[in-house]
């Protein structure tokens, strides 16, 4: 079975009418219960010492008190209330917690994560705090790995994770993104793949495979893969043009060369965008379709 990590604490509540699509969370748990997938494991609330790892620890604690500054509030998009900050820590802990499942089961996925945009000292862009980041720390401190790679395929450049690792050799990150979508100032990373508006599958494809390449050559002992699908070709957000069938195709291509390299990964949701969230849950299952059939793979080659 494919460990799936999940908490119904993912789904905060928000004012009617808020542009981010916050029921996506329950309606991905939902399609993947109806798929076969579970039990599923729950998190607790990340610990503010686990994310003042990766974070400003004022921050932190301005997020946890439900006072960050109205400014800062802004960036992030979000109203920060209780409701909020409690989403942010439990979403963090999953990713944590997969991780470690990663690593135990050579694969485990996320049913929230990949809020790539926040950086060391604060929020931004729907992203209060870096998940994957904060993961990262987590298990360095804890000795469970020394190097990661972050593979970030969220339409949207993964700026706050570029600059948290900055400058540390035990943390590559690649980007493949729409080189015209948010944010406007784009960070640097290990590797970015910006992209033109309106890509396809093909060249899509044929970039994703040399950015793999790429990124398999870099030392790690565990790979953290965002499945944004908002460079879905009707996303609401996004500004490339692939097909369901191109998402598919795409995750499993990264989950296999993972897999074939002998890493660990770590499956995390990124974004997805539009009025339909059943519609954009469909779309983050195919994460953890792929990640099933790989499992199912590996376990049929070894009883054959």
């Amino acid at each position: 079975m494919l460990p799936v990590v999940h908490n119904p604490r993912y789904q905060a509540e928000l004012p009617p009418g808020h542009r981010f699509p916050m029921g996506k969370f329950g309606a991905v748990a939902r399609v993947l219960e109806e798929r076969g997938f579970g039990p599923f494991v729950a998190p607790a609330p990340a610990p503010a010492d686990w994310i003042a790892l990766a974070h400003d620890r004022a921050y932190v604690d301005q997020v946890l008190a439900a006072q960050v500054p109205a400014k800062v509030a802004r960036e992030i998009g979000f109203p920060m209330t209780a409701s909020v900050a409690l989403r942010a820590r439990t979403a963090t802990a999953g990713t944590t917690l997969t991780a470690h499942l990663a690593l135990e089961h050579g694969i485990a996925c996320n049913t929230a994560g990949g809020s790539h945009h926040a950086r060391r000292e604060q929020g931004a862009g729907f992203c209060v705090f870096n998940d994957v980041a904060v993961a990262i720390r987590v298990l360095q401190a804890d000795g469970a790995i020394r190097r990661a790679v972050v593979f970030d395929c969220d339409v949207h450049q993964g700026d706050g994770t570029a600059r948290i690792f900055e400058g540390d050799p035990s943390v590559s990150t690649v980007s493949i993104h729409a080189a015209s979508n948010y944010p406007v100032r784009k960070a640097t990373s290990t590797l970015d793949v910006p992209l033109p508006d309106g890509t396809e599958d093909a060249a899509y494809l044929a970039a994703l495979d040399e950015a793999l390449e790429a990124a398999l050559a870099m030392p790690a002992d565990i790979v953290f893969y965002n499945a944004g699908v908002d460079p879905h070709r009707d996303d609401r957000l996004g500004r490339l043009a692939l097909t369901d069938a191109g998402l598919a195709e795409r995750d499993r291509r990264v989950i296999a060369a993972v897999r074939r390299a002998g890493l660990p990964l770590a499956g995390v949701l990124g974004g997805g965008y539009g009025p339909d969230p059943m519609a954009i849950a469909g779309r983050h299952a195919l994460l953890h379709e792929a990640a099933r059939a790989s499992l199912r793979l590996s376990a049929a080659a070894r009883s054959a």
